[in-house]
């Protein structure tokens, strides 16, 4: 009787086993992603404080920068140590709960990323389309307009994923497969039917970055529309918006990737899926700083500035 008790017991505790195929050259992993790790916290910091100290980038569209650059820090700090320490020192455990509260914020924050990116759309947008209306439409409380329901969406999806994850029972093994606590990697380890967990993460990538590519897509494409009907110079314009739609179609691809790998078992190698989990949420964090910092021409002047001094 008490064997079949134990059977049915529900793990809280568990460990963090990604990359574990890699056997002793599992260690050397600290190397690329400890790098990894250094280049996003000095370059948002960086960018932060760049913007943050110049009063002349106090405008809406460097805001919503900063904005980025505070996710894109924040963002690995949920995973990245424990992952480093995995690697060096082989501290794998995690408890259930720590592992939940984990994939909470890591989920959340990754959908910042993709509606950070609509927001910036919308900045251009206005900027763009409706140039004498710039500042009314920016304006603090009509942007919340656009941010709220946003972000409302983004926690109240990543709630409902997270907490359908806590109630299953995880009567099986209690070895993630992964280097954090990634939705999928946790729920395949439960018992019982995880059907509506495999859909409800499913709809949640389609409710989040897709649906946000699609109104990214459909932004840029007015203003393409309306640069070009209108005959105005569209190098700086043009340069925005394919710079946008290449760093979101990317970013939608490795998600895509990342997600569709649990779902579609193809013998796709397990390394192979932890990868992509991991660089949809680091690849960002390390490339927005680059992208959205260093190639506006003010932002760059001003890190030169500061990096001189």
């Amino acid at each position: 009787m008490e064997a079949v008790k134990e059977n049915i017991s529900s793990h809280k505790y568990f460990f963090l086993d990604g990359f574990s195929e890699l056997g002793e050259l599992r260690p050397f992993l600290f190397i690329p992603f400890s790098f990894m790790f250094v280049v996003s916290l000095f370059a948002n910091s960086l960018l932060v404080y760049v913007i943050v100290s110049q009063r002349s980038l106090h405008s809406p569209m460097y805001i919503l920068i900063t904005s980025m650059a505070c996710i894109d820090l924040s963002l690995p700090v949920f995973f990245v140590p424990h992952m480093l320490l995995s690697f060096l020192f082989d501290w794998r455990g995690i408890s259930l709960i720590g592992c939940l509260v984990q994939m909470y914020f890591v989920h959340l924050l990754g959908a910042f990323q993709s509606t950070l990116l609509l927001w910036m759309a919308l900045d251009r947008y206005f900027a763009i389309c409706t140039p004498l209306y710039y500042h009314e439409q920016m304006a603090l409380a009509r942007f919340l307009k656009f941010v709220i329901p946003s972000s409302i969406r983004n926690m109240f999806v990543v709630l409902v994923v997270v907490s359908l994850a806590g109630k299953l029972p995880f009567c099986l093994r209690n070895v993630i497969n992964h280097c954090f606590c990634e939705h999928m990697a946790l729920v395949e380890l439960a018992c019982g039917s995880t059907t509506i967990n495999s859909l409800v993460g499913l709809i949640s990538v389609f409710l989040v970055p897709v649906t946000d590519f699609f109104l990214i897509t459909a932004s840029y494409t007015v203003i393409f529309s309306s640069v070009l009907s209108s005959g105005k110079s569209s190098a700086k314009a043009l340069h925005t918006c394919v710079t946008h739609i290449v760093v979101m179609t990317v970013s939608l691809t490795i998600i895509l990737t990342a997600f569709l790998s649990y779902r579609i078992r193809n013998g796709l190698p397990a390394a192979i899926r932890i990868f992509f989990s991991i660089l949809y949420l680091f690849f960002p964090s390390c490339f927005n700083p680059i992208i959205y910092g260093i190639r506006t021409a003010e932002i760059r002047q001003h890190i030169l500035n500061t990096l001189r001094i």
